[in-house]
């Protein structure tokens, strides 16, 4: 059984390529947040069409009457989805667990894991742009802002780890 994980080294230069070849392609860099937007845009859609449509933050993405799915960042965040299942695949790393420590239960980790992604996402479209957004397009950038937010993020990681840590012990 290969449990070897990719070289980060090679990784991260083909995340590069990626955002280099975003830059040329697309003229903009690369991020998530927007494609889960798009995607809760056109769920809101299917369940109350009149309210999304008439939603200031809902409306914008339904531009020239098209499905707000019909956008490259919602093909890319699919991409990045299936290339990682694809990878933990041919590495031979699925299996149906939940990772947690010895001090928590599954439910109680479930749960945490869904209130921290809600809050991760409501933070992303509340700061105009995820991590990937923010770190990776606005770092390669230079923007002084991105900056500061990806030494933020690391800094209140490793502060908050301090206070978690005896849950993965």
């Amino acid at each position: 059984m290969n449990k070897r994980y990719a070289n980060p080294y090679v990784i991260g230069v083909c995340l590069g390529l990626v955002l280099l070849f975003s830059f040329y392609i697309m003229g903009r860099g690369v991020g998530s947040s927007a494609s889960f937007a798009r995607i809760g845009t056109f769920g809101m859609g299917l369940v109350a069409p009149e309210h999304t449509e008439a939603n200031a933050y809902f409306s914008k993405y339904f531009r020239g009457g098209r499905s707000p799915l019909m956008a490259w960042l919602v093909f890319l965040s699919l991409g990045a989805g299936l290339g990682a299942l694809f990878s933990a695949f041919i590495a031979n790393r699925i299996k149906g667990e939940v990772a947690r420590g010895p001090a928590i239960g599954v439910s109680a980790r479930l749960w945490l894991a869904l209130f921290g992604g809600i809050l991760s996402g409501f933070a992303a479209r509340l700061a105009r742009g995820c991590t990937s957004g923010q770190a990776l397009t606005g770092a390669s950038e230079l923007a002084f802002g991105s900056w500061v937010f990806m030494f933020c993020i690391f800094g209140g990681a490793y502060a908050t780890a301090y206070f978690f840590r005896k849950e993965w012990l």
